[in-house]
């Protein structure tokens, strides 16, 4: 994690839309070739990370161990015509190590138990930049968050 990155305070609206769903698009590239996929995810506030689980030897975790640089999207579970909201974030891939990867563990199977019967790694992307939709504010209504000034 980059700790001498300045942090900008995250908006209320999105620490509480990160903390209650559960799913995130994964978009990655590498040598010219996008690709994304959809996993379940746990945000840690402290240091603003979305961490998930899956495969070294899936395409998108061979693609993020090439070209750090990654985008997603969030939405909610049951989506609401009338009220849509969502995420769309950047962030660079991270592979967590020793002490942080048993907090972030600790973090993700609290969320997901039944993960703990599944193989795969730990992963984070560090949150860089969001911007998330809120129609319920507004038809349009953005709001965006930073980590860098």
């Amino acid at each position: 994690m980059n700790e001498t990155a300045e942090k900008q305070k995250m908006n209320e609206r999105i620490i509480s839309f990160l903390r209650k769903n559960t799913n995130l698009t994964l978009a990655t590239s590498a040598d010219n070739v996008p690709y994304c996929a959809n996993c379940f995810y746990a945000y840690e506030e402290q240091h603003d990370l979305l961490i998930f689980k899956s495969s070294p030897d899936t395409n998108h975790i061979r693609q993020a161990l090439q070209n750090r640089a990654v985008a997603g999207s969030i939405t909610p579970d049951k989506l609401d015509a009338a009220k849509i909201q969502g995420v769309q974030f950047h962030g660079e891939f991270l592979e967590p190590e020793n002490e942080r990867l048993d907090s972030l563990r600790k973090t993700y199977y609290k969320k997901y138990p039944f993960a703990m019967a599944f193989p795969g790694s730990i992963w984070v992307i560090e949150l860089t930049a969001i911007k998330m939709t809120d129609n319920t504010l507004g038809f349009g209504k953005k709001i965006e968050w930073k980590r860098f000034k």
